[in-house]
C-alpha cells in the first residue's frame, strides 16, 4: 500500500469565535440580560458585568466595494475592526463603548444608512437575486425590495410595530426568501412556450430537462423530425423550473409574468408553531423600476397590522384572531376563489414544529 504524502486541508468554514469581539468570545455563554437603548442598537449585559453593544444599519443589499470599505474603515474606527452581515443583509458592528455608539450612529446616517431593524418593527427584506445572479429569475427582487424598503422607511428606524415584520421578495416561484410576515413572489400566469428552434441547436440536455419538472408535465417528442419537449398543460403549475434547466422553455413574460403577496408566514416556535404563508392578492403589475402597485398593497397591510395587532402578535397571529374576512375588510383587499387553501398535508405526521409531541 502506498504510503500518503499528503496532510487533509480543512477548507470548509473558518472557526467562528476568531471572528467576534473580545467582550463576546469571553462572556460567551453566559450573557445576563439585554435590552435596547433605542431602535438600531442592542445592549448585552454578561454575568461578569460586562456590556457589549451591537449598531444595526441598513445596506442597499448589492455592497460595492467602495460600500464595504468604508464599513470596514468604520469598524476600525468605532468597533476594533468588528463587523458582521445579518441574514437580511443589515451590517452590525459590536462596540464595548456608549461613546462609539454615537459617534458610529451619525457617521452611518450621514452616509445614507438607516440605524432600525430591532425590536417590534419592519426589518429589512430577505429577498433573492433576482436578474443579477440567478438564472430563472422573471422579475429583479433586488429592485422589488429596495422600492418597498423606501416606503416603510420610517418602519425601519422606528419600534411601532405589534411585533417584528419580516418581509422578503423573491423572483421566482421558487421562492427562495422562504416563509415571512409578507412576501412578493412571482407569479407566472402561462405555460412555457417552447423555441423548439433552441432546442434543435442543443443548448440544453433534454433529459434533464424532463427530470426537473416537479409535476412530470414535460415530455419527449418529436417536431420537424428532431428531438424536441412538450408540456402537458393540464399538468403544468407555472413553476419556470424548466427554464433555469433549458432556456428554450421560455416562460418568462412581461405581461404574463405578474406579482402576488402573500402573508402570514413563520419560521419561530415562539408562542405559537411556525406557519405557511397564505395568498392575498395576485396579478399585480411586474413593473419596474418602482413597482408602485406592489408597494401600495404592502403600506396597506403594514397600516391595518399596526393599527390592530395586540403586542407581541405577529402578522399570522393577529389575521388568525381576527380571521380572513375581516383581515380583507381591514386592507381593502380583495378576495377569490385563487385564494381558498384548504392544503393539510399529513398532519400529524408531517415534523412542522419544533415542539415536543407524545
Amino acid at each position: 500500500m502506498a504510503k500518503r504524502e499528503w496532510d487533509t486541508i480543512e477548507s470548509g468554514p473558518p472557526d467562528h469565535m476568531q471572528m467576534l469581539h473580545p467582550v463576546m468570545v469571553k462572556n460567551y455563554g453566559k450573557w445576563k440580560y439585554h435590552e435596547r437603548p433605542r431602535p438600531g442598537v442592542l445592549k448585552h449585559t454578561a454575568e461578569s458585568g460586562d456590556v457589549i453593544y451591537t449598531v444595526r444599519a441598513g445596506t442597499e443589499r448589492q455592497d460595492t466595494v467602495d460600500i464595504i470599505r468604508r464599513f470596514c474603515d468604520l469598524a476600525d474606527k468605532y468597533a476594533g475592526g468588528y463587523l458582521r452581515w445579518t441574514v437580511r443583509n443589515n451590517v452590525e458592528f459590536m462596540t464595548d463603548s456608549w461613546e462609539s455608539v454615537e459617534g458610529l450612529i451619525k457617521e452611518l446616517e450621514a452616509l445614507g444608512h438607516p440605524i432600525g431593524g430591532t425590536g417590534p418593527s419592519v426589518s429589512a427584506i430577505a429577498h433573492t437575486q433576482g436578474w443579477l445572479h440567478c438564472d430563472i429569475p422573471a422579475t429583479d427582487a433586488s429592485g422589488v425590495a429596495k422600492s418597498i424598503m423606501d416606503i416603510v422607511h420610517d418602519e425601519f428606524i422606528s419600534e411601532e410595530m405589534p411585533n417584528r415584520v419580516k418581509l422578503s421578495t423573491s423572483c421566482c416561484e421558487i421562492n427562495c426568501g422562504g416563509q415571512a410576515d409578507i412576501a412578493v413572489i412571482i407569479q407566472h400566469t402561462r405555460p412555457p412556450r417552447i423555441n423548439h428552434e433552441a432546442l434543435h441547436a442543443g443548448i440544453c440536455e433534454l433529459p434533464s430537462t424532463v427530470a426537473r419538472c416537479p409535476v412530470a408535465a414535460i415530455r419527449p417528442t418529436t417536431v420537424d423530425g428532431k428531438p424536441s419537449l412538450m408540456v402537458v398543460e393540464e399538468k403544468c403549475i407555472y413553476c419556470g423550473a424548466c427554464f433555469g434547466a433549458c432556456p428554450g422553455m421560455e416562460i418568462n413574460h412581461p405581461d404574463y409574468s405578474k406579482l402576488a403577496i402573500w402573508v402570514g408566514g413563520k419560521n419561530s416556535n415562539a408562542r405559537t408553531k411556525p406557519a405557511n404563508m397564505k395568498l392575498v392578492c395576485h396579478g399585480l403589475p411586474n413593473n419596474p423600476p418602482r413597482w408602485p402597485e406592489v408597494g401600495d398593497v404592502v403600506k396597506r397591510i403594514l397600516a391595518a397590522y399596526k393599527e390592530g395587532g395586540r403586542d407581541w402578535e405577529r402578522m399570522g397571529e393577529w389575521i388568525d384572531r381576527i380571521g380572513w374576512k375581516r383581515f380583507f375588510e381591514e386592507t381593502g383587499l380583495t378576495f377569490d376563489m385563487y385564494m381558498i387553501d384548504n392544503y393539510r398535508h399529513a398532519r400529524q405526521s408531517f415534523n412542522q414544529s419544533a415542539h415536543v409531541r407524545f
